[in-house]
């Protein structure tokens, strides 16, 4: 049991600790429901894009690169983290997964490319000496279109130019405010599932100037939408990690204040019961 001066110097350094973690916790909170009103508000226009794509694509055969598989030479990997930690397991369990699934596939630095978002992925990487294609580091907490472009734009010309054969996106979805499940998906080339499963109700339009066209412009504005929603699910997920994680160490801190109280109130005790002894010796002594 540590002196009453050093207990009381980690009581006020804990109770000081604890109004952090219960702030941090009240902003992750605030970040959360935002984040949830953006993926919801973005769901309609992506529902939308479907349903012209499963109009166009279903009804004609379609050699547009993004709809035909070919012989993976190169995989990319888009790795969504975050810019900072206080997060649980949000960064590390996606990180593992990557590496992981890179190994299972016996895939050698060259066999890959990686295109990282957020500082602590990008930090990951290169402290293993792990080539990183793109990195975007400081990725808004409430990303917009425009702030993750540049992102998209960049694995879309990788892969139509040849250098991938195929696109993953690894990141963290939103299940609820407590689970979080580390994800891989593949985006490009696009499954005849997502290219056709949109509820059809286009299928009586007409289009010009003709189909091939309308999907050279549609497919791309399509795995746009579709990295962009990833990455508002992941941020939702972020969001919500580090409102737990905050949580449980507010918590943590709380118990640990009435763990060090109850050793001062034991301390402040023993060394009054000690001073009246001293005090009754004494006085004993001098009759």
């Amino acid at each position: 049991m540590g002196s009453l001066k050093d207990i009381d110097s980690r009581i006020k350094s804990t109770k000081k600790m604890n109004q952090i973690t219960k702030a941090m916790n009240m902003v992750a909170s605030s970040k959360l429901n935002k984040a949830q009103r953006n993926t919801n508000q973005f769901k309609p226009y992506m529902d939308k894009l479907q349903n012209a794509i499963t109009a166009v694509a279903g009804q004609t055969t379609s050699n547009h690169p993004m709809l035909v598989e070919r012989p993976v030479k190169k995989r990319g990997y888009l790795v969504i983290s975050s810019d900072r930690g206080l997060a649980g397991a949000y960064n590390a369990n996606i990180l593992r997964k990557v590496l992981q699934d890179i190994q299972e596939r016996g895939e050698n630095p060259g066999d890959y490319k990686l295109l990282v978002l957020g500082k602590v992925g990008i930090d990951f990487f290169k402290n293993r000496s792990i080539d990183v294609e793109y990195a975007l580091p400081d990725v808004p907490d409430q990303p917009t279109f425009k702030s993750i472009e540049p992102v998209t734009k960049k694995a879309i010309d990788m892969y139509e130019n040849g250098d991938i054969d195929e696109l993953n996106i690894y990141y963290n979805k939103f299940v609820n405010v407590l689970e979080s499940k580390p994800t891989a998906k593949r985006v490009l080339p696009l499954s005849k599932e997502n290219a056709s499963s949109g509820h059809g109700q286009m299928s009586s339009y007409e289009f010009e100037p003709d189909k091939e066209s309308i999907l050279n412009i549609i497919l791309p504005q399509y795995v746009e939408g579709l990295i962009y929603g990833t990455i508002l699910n992941a941020k939702a997920s972020e969001h919500a990690m580090r409102m737990t994680a905050m949580k449980n160490a507010s918590d943590n801190a709380s118990d640990l204040i009435d763990d060090l109280s109850l050793q001062y109130n034991r301390a402040r005790q023993a060394a009054i019961t000690q001073q009246i002894t001293e005090i009754v010796g004494g006085a004993t002594a001098l009759e």
